[in-house]
């Protein structure tokens, strides 16, 4: 990743990672009491957490390995890429330097 890229909230990976860390936290943290919703009513029982837990994190875990897939992928074909060019740039660096050598007669 280059040093001007930074993880923001225009990042949909980086809000997947950050909605995953949240709702891991929210599970573990419940302690088997219901979970409040701020937009209904009936709070998230059991039956829901257990949903969330067997649906909705592996489905997270599942999209955020195969964006860490495709990022692997990216970054091999990135450095093969630039090794290819310092190769060049050697080859041309040493055709460079051999035209230039001056033969000095004995």
């Amino acid at each position: 990743m280059s040093s001007s890229c930074y993880a923001s909230e225009r990042d949909p990976v980086a809000l997947v990672e950050s909605c995953q860390r949240s709702l891991l936290w929210l599970l573990q943290s419940h302690q088997r009491e219901p979970l409040r919703r701020c937009w209904i009513d009936h709070p998230y029982g059991e039956e829901e957490i257990t949903r969330l837990e067997d649906e909705l994190l592996p489905a997270m875990e599942s999209f955020l390995a195969r964006i860490d897939a495709i990022d692997q992928q990216l970054t091999e074909a990135q450095e093969e890429q630039e090794a290819q060019v310092e190769l060049e740039r050697a080859a041309i660096a040493a055709a460079g330097a051999e035209s230039s050598a001056v033969l000095v007669p004995f």
